[in-house]
């Protein structure tokens, strides 16, 4: 089972609806099982889970602690990606939590403030030796603010082609459980997910290519 963190000291990034998003989107593409893991307190993920009427993907709740026997478990059930949610903020369980990802997510709005609060979480990756890459969320479309955030990402890792625009029917969709990709699945929004999500895939594979050769 490969495990995605999602992570950022900024609240307000976007990384429930991403995580959320995402396990619906590796579910459609066919890459499932697929299991959600909320270890914020906010339990929003589980919320919008609980709201949810489809069965996939699957959630397990958990506790930061109690995260690396989740994560076992989970694996001998045969799930072949775990999503795991996380609060916002720099603290050593969150650093115990990157270090059993197989590929960590930072989600950064393009903003002055955002942009300069994201070395810790890159240096949270880099200290746990995690492939990494930047997110950019909640952009506004033809803005220059955007351009020159994933510029300026570019200079400390790898960027995602694929933007999260800023659009309410994220938060629209999140409303009763469901995601871009269900309620408008050949929308812009649903067009972004299905990017990234392939763009997260393929950026784990070339990692997992690169362990196997170091190992070879």
């Amino acid at each position: 089972m490969q495990v995605i963190v999602f992570a950022s000291q900024k609240g307000g990034v976007g990384k429930t609806t991403l995580t959320a998003n995402l396990g619906v989107a590796a579910e459609i593409a066919g890459d499932g099982p697929a299991v959600l893991i909320d270890t914020d307190p906010q339990g929003s993920l589980a919320a919008w889970w609980n709201a949810r009427e489809a069965e996939t993907p699957a959630l397990a709740p958990t506790t930061l602690s109690d995260l690396p026997e989740k994560l076992k478990a989970l694996g001998e059930a045969g799930f072949r990606y775990a999503l795991v949610d996380t609060p916002p903020a720099i603290t050593d369980a969150i650093r115990a939590v990157v270090r059993r990802a197989d590929f960590v997510i930072i989600p950064v709005r393009p903003s002055p403030h955002d942009l300069r609060a994201v070395g810790r979480t890159v240096e949270l990756a880099r200290e746990a030796g995690k492939p990494f890459a930047f997110v950019v969320t909640q952009a506004k479309s033809n803005a220059l603010l955007t351009v020159q955030a994933m510029a300026a990402l570019s200079e400390h890792g790898v960027v995602s082609p694929a933007v999260v625009h800023d659009r309410v029917d994220f938060a629209a969709s999140m409303t009763d459980g469901r995601t871009v990709l269900e309620t408008d699945s050949r929308g812009r929004s649903a067009s972004e997910m299905t990017a990234l999500w392939e763009f997260v895939k393929g950026r784990m594979n070339e990692s997992t290519k690169a362990r196997m050769a170091k190992v070879a």
